[in-house]
């Protein structure tokens, strides 16, 4: 007799084993239409799945995060089925579940064009409308071997062939199609009400470039059309933001062939770059930091006794000069950080002691991998190292926390997840170490009034982190900040510090970085402000344009005195209307257009204008200054209009 206990702590007690589904019907038929899956004692299942042992139950639907990938998954199998009635000799892959959709990696004959993709879409509705009832069912690995080889399904047999002999194996199947999976799935196609599919793209088999290319058809899929729409809508508004593209029209950054993943900074862009930096200097000072530089180039030794040559090496540039010594390019900043601090006797007084680099770092990633600024090989971190004593460790946390946060707010990011990552499979140091770092991050956290989640095993080897997860203005999530309890890496580079009692101590150290990358923090801004950098962070804060060549020299003394107040300003001189130029810089998200017409210039006046296409009058020289520069100083926004 089950007793199944439901997530309200209310118990039902059935006579014998029971299918979810039933269970679902007698709380009522709303939750049985609704149900997609349940999880068992935390184990997802499908509707289908029979409980004969006393149990916890929760029904998932669309509303739970696994229904919905319950959906997406459910959906790539659609697109399966639908591909393989359409197109027979096309051979099935894998089909996972991604953000925000889904894939299936086919073999076939010739590509698949944009149209096919419309007449794929339009089979798997009619797959969905006739609402297949989806079954399950299992088959030891040899049998499923052979089922999929008479079928001509090669890859797929491949696939299983690699399973363990003693598995069992599970299939799925709706109306005439079958394909191996895990699951769960939906109950049926009819679940299957709002999909898309998105576009084709390359794959190799088993992501290896040795193999055959595949086809890869991507989709995406929600629980209703309310909700695809509104994915489609910020897919559009996405690309309208997209950095590489407003970066070449307002000529910021370049990448080229001959250094793949890094970045050529053009005047404008660096201009960004480095208020950035003044920016995060001046937070930084303010904070108690001390700004260091260590080498780019250290031997490969270093690397290796600090765990990152093992943990690390495949993501690592390593050279090797004519007398055979190995150098590595660093990749972090954290062992040049600790050699620094090794530099003379440390006291406990000394501690905290808060280092702080600009660092450049290179990474070696997949070329196909690399997206713009948000995903390069070189690029710079605001990295900070901390070294303190263990019971330090809550007192720094809240501090750096309270740091991340107010500079999130200074750039508009208010909303800001935290996630704790414990330790990974890949780490150094003994289960009491990390158990000690674990406890102590948490602690601090909570301490900081901060509400976290779980990233399961997402921690660096060499410690447990908390990541900051900033939500942009359409809604996306961007990981960006880090702060990381380290009780490993000094020890084995033989960092130490006296205590109270004249003892050699090894300190913890703290890991922090803020916007992560220079270069990704700067594509997020772009796309987060669609281009429209706040004044103080614009590369060009404002424009003079003259409306004929009478006021030319005018304008040219204007810009120099705005020039010499510290501000970025041009002037375009150009004999063109003043509509255009306005037009133009306009494009160019320059923050204030200045104008100067006779009138202005027999006044030691400008008429101002926004690049929001506001009329802000005629307003002196002096004024404009002295506004600009406000607005600049208090990193404010629209001061000009006050």
């Amino acid at each position: 007799m089950p007793v199944i206990t439901l997530p309200d702590g209310s118990q039902r007690t059935y006579a014998e084993p029971v299918s979810i589904e039933k269970v679902a019907a007698d709380i009522g038929p709303g939750l049985a239409k609704a149900a997609l899956a349940g999880k068992v004692d935390d184990k997802l299942v499908d509707t289908s799945y029979v409980i004969d042992r006393d149990a916890r139950l929760a029904i998932v639907t669309d509303r739970d995060p696994e229904g919905l990938e319950v959906i997406r998954h459910s959906t790539a199998h659609l697109l399966a089925q639908a591909v393989k009635q359409l197109f027979p000799d096309a051979q099935v892959t894998i089909g996972p579940v991604i953000e925000d959709g889904f894939y299936y990696d086919f073999a076939y004959k010739r590509p698949f064009t944009p149209e096919d993709l419309v007449t794929i879409e339009e089979r798997m509705r009619e797959l969905a409308k006739a609402d297949h009832k989806v079954t399950r069912r299992v088959m030891r690995r040899d049998d499923a071997v052979k089922f999929f080889r008479d079928q001509g399904e090669v890859y797929k047999a491949e696939i299983i062939a690699s399973i363990p002999a003693d598995e069992d194996i599970s299939l799925y199947g709706q109306s005439d199609w079958v394909d191996l999976c895990r699951g769960p799935h939906v109950p049926s196609t009819g679940k299957l009400r709002a999909f898309k599919l998105m576009k084709i793209a390359g794959a190799y088999w088993r992501g290896d470039s040795r193999n055959e290319m595949l086809q890869r058809i991507y989709g995406t899929a929600w629980p209703d059309e309310k909700q695809l729409k509104a994915y489609l809508t910020r897919l559009e508004e996405a690309e309208k933001r997209d950095h590489r593209k407003l970066g070449k029209e307002q000529d910021l950054f370049h990448f080229q062939e001959e250094a793949p993943g890094a970045v050529f900074w053009h005047p404008k862009g660096w201009a960004v770059f480095q208020a950035l930096i003044a920016y995060m200097r001046e937070k930084q000072r303010a904070a108690g930091y001390q700004e260091v530089n260590a080498p780019e180039i250290m031997d490969a030794d270093l690397w290796r006794r600090s765990g990152h040559l093992e943990k690390f090496g495949e993501n690592m540039f390593l050279t090797k000069t004519p007398d055979e010594r190995v150098y590595a390019i660093k990749p972090m900043n954290c062992p040049g950080h600790v050699q620094i601090f090794n530099q003379g006797l440390r006291s406990y007084r000394d501690l905290p002691l808060r280092f702080a680099e600009f660092g450049k770092v290179h990474r070696y990633e997949p070329s196909g991998a690399l997206h713009g600024l948000m995903r390069v090989r070189a690029f710079t971190q605001d990295d900070a190292h901390v070294f303190i004593t263990e019971d330090q460790i809550e007192e720094e946390t809240v501090r750096g926390i309270d740091l991340l946060l107010s500079i999130y707010r200074d750039f508009g990011f208010d909303d800001v997840q935290v996630k704790f990552s414990d330790r990974p499979e890949k780490r150094v140091g003994s289960d009491e170490i990390w158990d000690r770092a674990e406890q102590a991050l948490q602690q601090a956290t909570r301490a900081a009034g901060v509400e976290f989640t779980l990233n399961k095993g997402e921690g660096a080897f060499y410690g447990p982190k908390l990541e900051f997860v900033l939500k942009d203005a359409i809604g996306r999530d961007w990981q960006c900040g880090t702060w990381q309890v380290d009780l490993t890496i000094p020890d084995r580079l033989g960092a130490h510090y006296i205590d109270a009692h004249s003892q050699k101590r090894t300190p913890v150290m703290l890991h922090r970085a803020i916007f992560g990358s220079l270069e990704r923090f700067i594509g997020i801004l772009i796309e987060h402000t669609a281009g429209r950098l706040p004044t103080w962070l614009a590369p060009v804060q404002a424009v003079v344009l003259n409306i004929t060549d009478n006021q030319a020299e005018y304008a040219l003394k204007v810009t120099e005195t705005l020039k010499n107040q510290g501000l970025r300003v041009a002037a375009d001189l150009r004999n063109e209307k003043v509509g255009f130029k306005i037009r133009e810089h306009t494009l160019q998200r320059v923050p204030y257009l200045l104008v100067a017409g006779d009138r202005e210039a027999g006044s030691n006046s400008l008429a101002v204008r926004t690049r929001s296409g506001k009329d802000l009058g005629a307003m002196s020289v002096e004024t404009i200054a002295a506004k600009l520069a406000e607005e600049v100083a208090s990193r404010g926004r629209t001061i000009l209009e006050v």
